[in-house]
Order: structure tokens, then C-alpha cells, then sequence
């Protein structure tokens, strides 16, 4: 069982949104570190409820890409990519993240019929804090967002792609 322990935006210096979730996951740290890194455990649950993960691929190293698939239940794709800028094993994860084509471009979000206020580029940071008990503080910062009804879509988002995260960790 996992609880959603704080949620929200935050302002950031220079009028950058960040997105804040923590929850406290029901996992040591190296399962959840694991279920962040390793491709197969990330297409558990990777992406929004009911989306689908059909394609994860990582290098991970610092310099080293990602690119994720998310498939909507219409069957349409959704893809980005990002670059790992800093890598603190089972602590913290620090990417870029952009949307992308399936070959990995970076592409804007109107791509995928979304706002041309959407950045070219944000950037993801999660980390990982034991807490005893066999449980797991994972906090995720996610800056760059539009205010509005952007960052609203990209909170539920998060908050039910971490609901899947926290099922595949049973």
C-alpha cells in the first residue's frame, strides 16, 4: 500500500513550474531503483492509466539516452526521450525529457497536438530515500511545466503512472 504524501507545484526561480509528487512506496530502495532503470521492469508501468510501455530502451549512464513508448488504449503512440545528466546509484536520477519521434528526435509537443508553450525540453528528477521497514521515499521533480492545464495533465499523469508503479512492486 502506498500514500500519496505530498503533491503539488512549486514555483522555481526564473517562473519555471515544478512539479512535486513524493510517495512513500511499500519496496526496499533497490526494487524501486530497479523498477526505474531496468527496461522491462519500467514497462509495468511506465505511462498513465490505461496506457501501455510496448517499447523502453536505456543507457544507463550518465550521457547515456532513453526512449519510452507510451500506446493509448486508441492505440496511438507517445514517445521521449531524454539524456542522463546524473546518476547517484539507488539515490537519484536526474534526465532531460523531451517528447520525440520513435527514432528518438526531439520533437515539439505540438507533434502530438499539444501547446506550442510546451518546452522543447525539462527536466526529470527522482530520488530514492530508505526509510525503514522495508519502505522507500521516492520524491519526483518535474520542471519545466506550463502552468495550467498542462502541468493539471502531467500531475494526473504522474500520479497514476506512480499508482503503477507502486502495484508492480507487490
Amino acid at each position: 500500500m502506498q500514500e500519496k504524501h505530498m503533491s503539488g507545484m512549486e514555483q522555481a526561480p526564473a517562473m519555471a513550474r515544478e512539479l512535486v509528487i513524493t510517495r512513500i512506496l511499500n519496496a526496499p530502495r533497490e526494487r524501486v531503483w530497479k523498477a526505474l532503470t531496468e527496461p522491462e521492469r519500467v514497462k509495468r508501468w511506465w505511462g498513465p492509466k490505461p496506457y501501455t510501455a510496448p517499447v523502453i530502451k536505456i543507457d544507463l549512464r550518465v550521457g547515456g539516452k532513453y526512449l519510452y513508448c507510451m500506446r493509448s488504449p486508441e492505440g496511438e503512440d507517445f514517445w521521449s526521450t531524454g539524456v542522463y545528466r546524473e546518476i547517484v546509484p539507488m539515490e537519484k536520477l536526474v534526465v532531460s525529457d523531451s517528447f520525440a519521434d520513435e527514432h528518438g528526435n526531439q520533437v515539439p509537443a505540438t507533434y502530438y497536438g499539444m501547446s506550442a508553450e510546451f518546452p522543447m525540453e525539462l527536466e526529470l528528477t527522482t530520488t530514492l530515500e530508505d526509510i525503514g521497514g522495508g519502505k522507500t521515499r521516492l520524491t519526483l521533480r518535474h520542471a519545466g511545466i506550463p502552468a495550467g492545464e498542462m502541468m493539471e495533465m502531467t500531475e494526473a499523469g504522474w500520479n497514476t503512472s506512480l499508482d503503477k508503479l507502486a502495484a508492480s512492486l507487490k
